[in-house]
């Protein structure tokens, strides 16, 4: 008695379904938990050291974030302005804020200027955002534990 062979190679079909479910759910929470506050900041720029420097305590509402290099010039949305500059794209925020509901003394204007960069730069630049109607301001440094 002779057996019979299998030509026919058995298949399996696998669901991808619960695979492409779980990635999914994997990547919603990834972005979550991104912490979305340090993409607006700058290799080129090296913030001071400081014992007084004290973490965020929480996000700021509708936050501009201005960068000052020691060259002299501002890192803007990616873009390097002249401080002399910066009024003009403090106005399209402005007016932005304005169409959409918002008052400008809301905003948070962050700035991180480089620890080479010049007080009085600093100076021109809040100068400018407060003639333009912003009033809260947020100065970045590096926390240093000191000895």
């Amino acid at each position: 008695m002779g057996r019979k062979q299998e030509s026919e190679v058995s298949s399996t079909d696998i669901d991808m379904t619960p695979m492409i479910d779980m990635t999914f759910q994997l990547i919603t929470f990834f972005m979550f938990v991104m912490n979305f506050s340090e993409a607006e900041q700058d290799d080129r720029i090296q913030l001071p050291s400081s014992q007084l420097a004290k973490p965020v305590e929480g996000a700021m509402e509708s936050p501009i974030t201005l960068q000052l290099t020691n060259k002299g010039s501002i890192v803007y949305a990616g873009e390097e302005v002249a401080v002399a500059d910066i009024g003009a794209y403090l106005e399209r925020e402005k007016t932005v804020m304005l169409e959409s509901g918002k008052e400008p003394n809301a905003a948070t204007v962050i700035v991180r200027a480089d620890g080479r960069s010049k007080t009085g730069e600093v100076q021109k630049i809040i100068q400018t955002c407060q003639e333009k109607g912003f009033e809260r301001f947020a100065l970045r440094a590096q926390y240093d534990e000191g000895q």
